[in-house]
């Protein structure tokens, strides 16, 4: 059922749509998507795509705006605008017939980093542009002058690897082969043509299942309907901002050091409440033009809104009504924006996470009830290359296995899954899975006792990975967390810090104090990696004596751990099955502590 009305802004249609006709079809636009991300899981080839599903699906509409999204990881999809306006920008509406293919995953064209590849595909009915079917998928190499996509010694963007602002992979369901060979030729992995065939797959999906659908409801009632939902949601999160107090807070998120050892990063954030309105104004932030850790514009505002949606009711659609929702002040060359030239591939974690970690703070100081922090501290993956004597191929392990971390404590309780919501519906890869794949072992996943922050809540501990390499391989990485762990909210207590070990356990073993530039690995060396525990909420002193002896018994917390950090004396032991609480002791340090704190 519609009715005429008078378009409001470009882009909306003339039509109106009931609310009902609206939501059928943004139901259908999200499956949808997700049976595109799906699609990937099934038909890649490279570990981090069929195991850990570091892939997304949006849907767009003919203007770019974000219409649709899957379950995915958040960051990932709320970058899928910028490479389809871009397209839109160089091609023109009229410029994309059916069966054209799209992909970009230059990260100042709208991207978040090259190993993003956006790769999407135009609905088009009746000869008219309607909607695109967009996939995103984190690839595991890109060129340049790293294996792995995270060039922990670029001084500038073109090292990091092959830079593509956008290109027809197909045109009028014609592959070009010359094209598909160029991306192959300047990609050390031998899968790459094939995850990049997976997901040009998934895109050819999802434009005809969504073509059914404009087909069904007519490309008006559709227009209007994406209309629809974009009002919808920026509507509802006025309507909570509103509910807020009015004021300004601030606060500043550091990363302790780039890759090359440049101190103290700053990611700073004026947060105000006027009313229905909320400006988030990142001015202040490190303005150094040498750093090597930088995001992106959409990096950026994507991780801005990943923190963002967590804080508001999760039955609110997301769409493009999030951007015009919030106003968001993000200072030119800065290491949030940098300029286009400064390399960025460690910036979709940090200093990514800071502006998140930055923002969370700031507002907890207002809306305490509503903030956890969606952030992790792993700095970059730990890359590990070389040659697999299995099979004689170049292999790439990007360490996307098992593991806790950072995962915060929320205002209503204890941290759990292990990892914060941050990292959406990546699925982290078994032992068993890597193991058959990729020459190593996996010898640990054990979670650290006394490593989550103590807090009312307390935060998620995180976990000691040791990997045995079965093959002579090179490691790098870069690491954060050892100064600047994740922040604890209201009054809570930071997580455990990072720790690195290379070659662990041998003659040459080595900690790394911010970064390993190509360490090489012989078989039987070792790789330790203590990850950080996630942030407590609340003051530990008020949390119930009884959910601290839960937490020794479950070995999250010691009992050394539960009087230092809580107040709490436990008398017995673990190994006997003797623990218990003594009350009157534990009231009497409790009042001690607070007394010192006094």
């Amino acid at each position: 059922m519609t009715a005429t009305r008078p378009a409001t802004s470009k882009g909306e249609s003339s039509l109106a749509v009931d609310p009902i006709t609206a939501e059928v079809i943004r139901g259908a636009m999200e499956t949808i998507a997700f049976e595109m991300a799906v699609h990937v899981s099934l038909t890649a080839v490279t570990p981090i795509l069929n195991q850990s599903n570091e892939r997304n699906a949006s849907i767009l509409d003919a203007d770019g705006r974000l219409a649709a999204i899957s379950v995915g990881v958040p960051q990932l999809m709320l970058t899928s605008r910028g490479p389809v306006r871009f397209a839109l920008e160089t091609y023109g509406k009229d410029g994309f017939r059916p069966g054209d293919i799209l992909a970009g995953n230059d990260p100042y064209h709208g991207g978040g980093h090259l190993p993003d590849w956006n790769v999407f595909a135009p609905v088009i009915h009746e000869g008219e542009l309607v909607l695109f079917a967009s996939i995103q998928c984190h690839h595991a190499d890109t060129g340049g002058e790293t294996p792995g996509g995270y060039c922990v010694s670029a001084m500038d963007v073109w090292a990091e690897g092959f830079r593509c602002p956008v290109i027809k992979l197909a045109e009028a369901g014609q592959e070009k082969e010359d094209l598909l060979y160029l991306l192959q030729t300047n990609n050390r992995v031998p899968t790459f043509s094939a995850d990049l065939h997976a997901q040009m797959g998934a895109a050819r999906l999802g434009a005809q299942r969504l073509g059914e659908v404009v087909a069904e409801y007519g490309p008006e009632t559709v227009r209007a309907a994406v209309d629809y939902s974009i009002q919808l949601t920026e509507r509802r999160l006025r309507e909570e901002i509103a509910s807020w107090p009015d004021g300004t807070w601030e606060a500043e998120s550091c990363i302790e050091h780039d890759t090359l050892g440049n101190q103290d990063i700053r990611v700073h954030c004026k947060a105000t409440i006027e009313g229905e309105k909320l400006t988030l104004d990142y001015t202040g932030s490190d303005d150094r033009q040498f750093l090597t850790t930088n995001g992106t514009l959409a990096n950026t505002r994507g991780m801005i809104l990943s923190q963002l949606v967590t804080m508001f009711d999760p039955t609110i659609p997301k769409n493009d009504g999030l951007f015009s929702a919030f106003e968001m002040v993000i200072p030119e060359n800065t290491c949030i924006n940098p300029s286009p030239t400064r390399p960025v591939s460690a910036g979709t974690h940090h200093p990514g996470v800071e502006v998140s970690e930055a923002l969370c703070v700031a507002l907890s100081q207002a809306v305490p009830e509503r903030c956890q922090p969606q952030i992790y501290k792993t700095a970059i993956p730990t890359i590990i290359f070389g040659t697999n004597p299995e099979t004689g191929d170049f292999f790439v392990d990007h360490s996307v296995d098992s593991l806790a971390t950072c995962a915060a404590a929320s205002p209503s309780g204890d941290a759990w899954g292990g990892i914060p919501t941050a990292f959406g519906n990546l699925v982290l890869a078994t032992a068993e899975v890597n193991e058959s794949l990729l020459p190593h072992r996996q010898l640990s996943r054990d979670l650290m006792p006394d490593s989550g922050g103590p807090g009312r809540w307390r935060g998620h501990p995180g976990s000691r990975y040791v990997k045995e390499v079965t093959a002579p391989c090179s490691v790098y990485t870069w690491v954060i967390g050892m100064r600047y762990p994740a922040m604890g909210l209201n009054g809570g207590m930071p997580g455990s810090k990072t720790k690195l070990v290379l070659r662990a356990g041998g003659e040459h073993e080595y900690e790394v104090d911010h970064t390993a530039f190509y360490i090489e690995h012989q078989p039987g060396e070792r790789i330790v990696l203590d990850y950080a525990g996630g942030g407590g909420w609340g003051d530990p002193l008020d949390r119930e004596p009884e959910r601290v002896l839960d937490d020794v018994w479950d070995e999250y917390v010691s009992i050394e751990g539960a009087a230092r950090d809580y107040g709490v004396v436990i008398t017995g032991s673990l190994e006997d099955l003797t623990l218990a609480l003594d009350d009157a002791a534990t009231e009497q340090l409790r009042e001690e502590m607070r007394a010192a704190r006094a």
